[in-house]
């Protein structure tokens, strides 16, 4: 997958005709379905795929999966409604030439309808599509963990990207949650929601580390989930990602941050520049992203950090070793 281009005439024209008609964005979830879209359905699937094309000669695969149990469930509305924007940061700031994004969703299998779901990777308004297929269930076990081993184990083992290998280029996830993963893939588990037969568990930490091997892997806690800020779950994916945990302190800027740290990772832009390319698309989420994306680290560049982020600065009088 992964053809045509992103129109955000496309996006504005299907919005009014929804503001129009009193359709939501969401219509899959909001008309009260109870089960997974069988566009998002992973079981059965072998693989998904970002390839080249002569229209996308070098393509780069970002997926973005999101927790949607509990106070979760209002992450991918406020990613429908940023899209414009996180294309316009990888494209027309040319942090990327070629992003294919991919969106899915995470539950818990233990007891959710729709543990895990997983759109195509695109290129052109579909993802707007997929994001609208997803259904919002708001469930999870109320235990403080979720599925995510499961959609890691899909990412890892039912995705085929060419920038990794035609290339050797890493592509990008992003999980946004608020919770701790549980400790293995369940053989039961993939095998009733996926389908693959397994001839054991997998540790969630073997699990992680095949896929990094393919990925740049992020985690993103964004503040006002219900356990925003807490030292458990941070220290738990601090131990799996090291670096690449993120605490973000507003919900809106979740598009905003991947563009930044996707421009960061690929060499494009330091943390300055980036924050100068939000306010020129007229986002104002400059100092929530420059906060989350200056406490991460990664020795990759020094990055001036200027005014707007003070409370953000480093040891090193407002360079942040990035």
């Amino acid at each position: 997958m992964g053809s045509g281009r992103w129109s955000t005439d496309v996006y504005d024209a299907a919005a009014t005709m929804r503001k129009r008609t009193g359709k939501s964005a969401f219509a899959h979830s909001d008309s009260g379905a109870r089960h997974v879209h069988d566009a998002l359905n992973p079981h059965g699937v072998g693989t998904r795929e970002s390839r080249d094309s002569d229209e996308h000669p070098r393509s780069l695969a970002i997926a973005v999966l999101f927790d949607v149990t509990g106070s979760m469930r209002g992450v991918p509305r406020a990613l429908q409604t940023k899209l414009p924007g996180l294309l316009g940061l990888l494209l027309r700031k040319g942090y990327v030439e070629d992003p294919h994004i991919m969106f899915g969703a995470i539950g818990d299998a233990t007891c959710d309808r729709a543990p895990l779901q997983v759109g195509q990777f695109e290129s052109d308004n579909r993802m707007d599509e997929d994001l609208g297929r997803i259904l919002l269930e708001g469930g999870g076990g109320g235990q403080q963990t979720e599925s995510y081993e499961l959609a890691m184990y899909f990412m890892a083992r039912h995705t085929s990207i060419d920038c990794y290998d035609k290339r050797g280029r890493k592509g990008y996830l992003f999980i946004i949650g608020d919770e701790l993963a549980y400790p293995k893939v369940k053989r039961a588990e993939v095998k009733r929601i996926i389908g693959d037969d397994l001839a054991e568990d997998i540790s969630t930490e073997a699990i992680v580390a095949e896929l990094q091997r393919r990925y740049h892997v992020y985690y993103i806690l964004p503040a006002g989930a219900s356990y925003a800020g807490d030292a458990t779950v941070l220290d738990f994916w601090r131990g799996l990602l090291g670096q690449n945990v993120i605490e973000l302190d507003d919900l809106n800027a979740v598009c905003e941050t991947i563009g930044l740290t996707v421009g960061l990772e690929e060499g494009a832009i330091d943390l300055a520049a980036g924050i100068d390319d939000l306010a020129d698309v007229g986002s104002t989420a400059g100092a929530s992203v420059g906060r989350a994306l200056a406490r991460i680290g990664g020795g990759r560049r020094d990055v001036a950090v200027g005014s707007a982020l003070t409370d953000a600065d480093g040891p090193d009088g407002g360079v942040v070793r990035l």
